[in-house]
C-alpha cells in the first residue's frame, strides 16, 4: 500500500500508518488510565436492525471467550458480562432493543477514532509443488523457540522471552529472517502445508494473517496465522513514501495496497528488495471452520468484526463507530488485534473476502468518533459514583 501504509506483523495486516489522534500509547497503557466517560444513550445512536442483528450474532460467538478471559483494560471482569451473554443467547427478536437493554456507551479518552480495514485474500495455490506454484506456505518450525539468551542479564528479562532458535553452538540466536527463508533456510524439512503461485500475493496474504488458497487440484484451502519468526516489522509503505514513490504527484503510485503491488510488479528486483526489508515471516496452519479466526479464537465476520488494542477495548465488547467513511459506521464486535492497532480508539475493520473486500479494506482510512458498549453500571463504578 501507499501513502505510508504500514504492514502489520502480529496479525499480519496492512493498514495506513498513523498515530492515534487522541492518545499516545507510549504514555497511556490502558483504557482506565485514558479516562472513561458516559456517552449518549444507545437509543440515540440510530442503530439499524440489520446492523444490530449481525453484531448480536458475533457477540454470541464471542461470549464463551469473553466470560473467561482477563480484561486488560481494567474496565470489566468476566462476570460483568454474564447477564448480557445469557440474554444474547435467549434473544429471539429485537436486536437493537437487546443492546439498549443490556449496555451503556462509554467514551475512552476523547473518543477521537482512527479506523483502517483488512480482508481475507484468496490467491492461487497447490497442495504439491509444481511449475508455476513454487512459493512455500510453511507451518511453524519445530526449532522456533521462545527463550532468554544466556548473555541477557536477569534485570533486562521483562515480559515474554524473545523468539529465536538454538544454533550449532547451543546459543540462542535470532530466527531466520524473510530473505533467509526465501532462499531456502527452511527447505526440505517437510514444513510446507501448501504452495502459492504468486510471491507478491503470498507476501500480502502474510500481512493479512489469513486467507484462502484456490487450489489447482480443486477446492479451496483456508489458512490462518499460526506463528511468526520473531523478526522486526518494517512497513514498506513508509519506506516507499520516504523514497518519494507514493503520493498523488505525476510518476508516484497511489496510496493503497493496489498501488504498492503495482510498483512491486513493475519493478521486480527493487520490489523484492523492498519486501525483504520486512524481515517478519508468518507461519500458517490449515483452518477448517467457516471463517478466519481472530485473536479471540472465534471466526471474524464481514462488517461485524473489528480489531482493537485489548488494553483499551475488552475483547468481545461491542464498538460503535461514527466516521467520515460512512461505510464503516455502525456496530462492531472486538474480536481481533494487530501489530499496528495500538492505543485508545484505534480500530481495524474486517471486510471479508472477494474483490470488493480487497477494494474497501485497501482504501479504508476513516476518522471520527468511537464508543465502547459496556454492561450497564460499569462507567459509574469505574468513576466511583
Amino acid at each position: 500500500m501507499l501513502g505510508g501504509l504500514a504492514m502489520l506483523a502480529a496479525c499480519g495486516r496492512i493498514v495506513p500508518e498513523s498515530t492515534n489522534p487522541a492518545v499516545d500509547p507510549a504514555s497511556i497503557s490502558s483504557a482506565r488510565l485514558a479516562g472513561v466517560a458516559f456517552g449518549p444513550r444507545i437509543s440515540e445512536l440510530g442503530m439499524s436492525a440489520l446492523d444490530a442483528e449481525a453484531a448480536l450474532r458475533s457477540f454470541v460467538e464471542s461470549c464463551p471467550s469473553l466470560l473467561r478471559r482477563e480484561d486488560k483494560t481494567g474496565l470489566t471482569h468476566g462476570g460483568d458480562w454474564t447477564e448480557a451473554c445469557e440474554a444474547a443467547q435467549a434473544s429471539t427478536g429485537n436486536a437493537p432493543q437487546f443492546f439498549e437493554t443490556q449496555f451503556e456507551t462509554a467514551r475512552i479518552g476523547s473518543g477521537e477514532a482512527f479506523a483502517t480495514g483488512y480482508f481475507e485474500p484468496e490467491i492461487r495455490g497447490c497442495l504439491t509443488r509444481r511449475p508455476g506454484c513454487e512459493v512455500p506456505v510453511y507451518t511453524v518450525p519445530e526449532d522456533l523457540v521462545r527463550q532468554w539468551p544466556d548473555d541477557m542479564p536477569q534485570s533486562e528479562r521483562t515480559g515474554r522471552p524473545p523468539l529465536g532458535r538454538i544454533d550449532e553452538n547451543g546459543k540462542h540466536v535470532s530466527y531466520f529472517d524473510r530473505a533467509e527463508i526465501e532462499v531456502g533456510a527452511l527447505a526440505e524439512r517437510g514444513l510446507e502445508i501448501a504452495w502459492a503461485a504468486d510471491p507478491v500475493e503470498m507476501f500480502f496474504l502474510q500481512i493479512q494473517g489469513s486467507g484462502r488458497l484456490a487450489l489447482a487440484e480443486g477446492g479451496v484451502m483456508r489458512i490462518g496465522y499460526a506463528g511468526q519468526n520473531g523478526r522486526g516489522y518494517t512497513g514498506i509503505g513508509r519506506v516507499m513514501r520516504d523514497q518519494g514513490l507514493l503520493g498523488d504527484q505525476p510518476g508516484q503510485y497511489p496510496g493503497s495496497m493496489q498501488g504498492i503491488m503495482a510498483y512491486i510488479r513493475e519493478n521486480p528486483e527493487d520490489g523484492k528488495a523492498l519486501m525483504r526489508m520486512n524481515q517478519s515471516w508468518i507461519f500458517f496452519r490449515e483452518l477448517t471452520g467457516d471463517g478466519p479466526l481472530g485473536s479471540l479464537g472465534v471466526p471474524v465476520r464481514r462488517e461485524s468484526s473489528v480489531a482493537v488494542d485489548p488494553n483499551f477495548v475488552p475483547y468481545g465488547a461491542p464498538v460503535w463507530l461514527d466516521l467520515d467513511r460512512n461505510i464503516a459506521d455502525g456496530l462492531w464486535i472486538a474480536q481481533d488485534t494487530g501489530g499496528a492497532i495500538k492505543g485508545a480508539n484505534r480500530f481495524d475493520t474486517f471486510w471479508g473476502a472477494g474483490e470488493d473486500a480487497r477494494e474497501i479494506a485497501g482504501g479504508m482510512s476513516g476518522r471520527g468518533q468511537a464508543l465502547i458498549l459496556l454492561p450497564k453500571g460499569t462507567v459509574k463504578r469505574i468513576n466511583g459514583e
